[in-house]
């Protein structure tokens, strides 16, 4: 933990003012983490995003599938859509690509076509990072390809953390940085210097750079001071926020 941050850290323990921060497990080491930039979208179409935790939709091939742009480890995660009413009773195969995958499609959670063409399921996320995620049509537990031009929408599983600021504008990093009243980036442990690291605090998304070691107190993270003004985070000083580490796509 930077100066700035022991110094409140003190203050608010000698005022008696308690935070509401949840016993939490170290912030990953970047092992389920995925691109820093979304996966392709394999051509779907008609998709649109909304911010932090709103909804993503994508629509291709006769097929849409909807679900949420965000969502916390340990989750239950809804995909619903419509395929042609035709294929009722089929099996609807949920499939996720990412970090964790291996960068290839792997089964996530199934479902069936009901008589109307629409189907729903919810997945327990058991993972961090951004995945994209499609719905196969009749591909069940016994094999089976995708058709190709399915419906494709990218979604992040954050973990919870903890994270402070801090300024030491006018310092050069561990990572070798010059820090400026402006820098956006983020502290951590053990994260190689340059991981993107998406953030989520209250809806507000922000993707930083690792460009210092710390925090040195209890918290995951520690972000630069313009970093946690964009996340507005600043006033409250320690925080309870989403993260997911970002590692590229090698």
């Amino acid at each position: 933990m930077r100066p700035g941050i022991a110094h409140l850290a003190v203050l608010l323990s000698a005022t008696g003012i308690g935070l509401a921060v949840p016993a939490l497990a170290p912030a990953s080491s970047g092992g389920g983490g995925l691109a820093g930039s979304p996966p392709p979208s394999s051509g779907s179409s008609g998709s649109s995003t909304s911010p932090g935790t709103g909804q993503v939709t994508g629509s291709a091939g006769g097929m849409t599938i909807t679900t949420t742009a965000a969502g916390f480890l340990n989750s239950q995660i809804r995909f619903a859509g419509h395929a042609d009413p035709s294929n009722a009773g089929h099996l609807i195969e949920i499939e996720r690509l990412g970090h964790e995958t291996g960068w290839s499609w792997a089964p996530t959670v199934q479902t069936r076509v009901r008589s109307d063409g629409s189907y729903s399921v919810q997945w327990q996320a058991n993972h961090i990072g951004q995945f994209s995620i499609r719905p196969v049509l009749g591909h069940g537990s016994g094999g089976g390809s995708a058709a190709g031009g399915e419906p494709t929408v990218s979604m992040i599983i954050y973990r919870p953390a903890v994270a402070t600021w801090y300024n030491q504008a006018g310092t050069t990093t561990a990572c070798g940085v010059r820090l400026r009243a402006g820098t956006l980036g983020v502290a951590h442990r053990t994260l190689p210097c340059g991981t993107k690291v998406a953030f989520d605090y209250h809806g507000r998304t922000l993707v930083l750079p690792v460009i210092d070691r710390g925090p040195y107190g209890h918290a995951d993270w520690d972000l630069t001071e313009a970093a946690a003004g964009k996340l507005g985070m600043k006033e409250a000083g320690i925080v309870t926020l989403g993260s997911a580490s970002l590692p590229p796509r090698r």
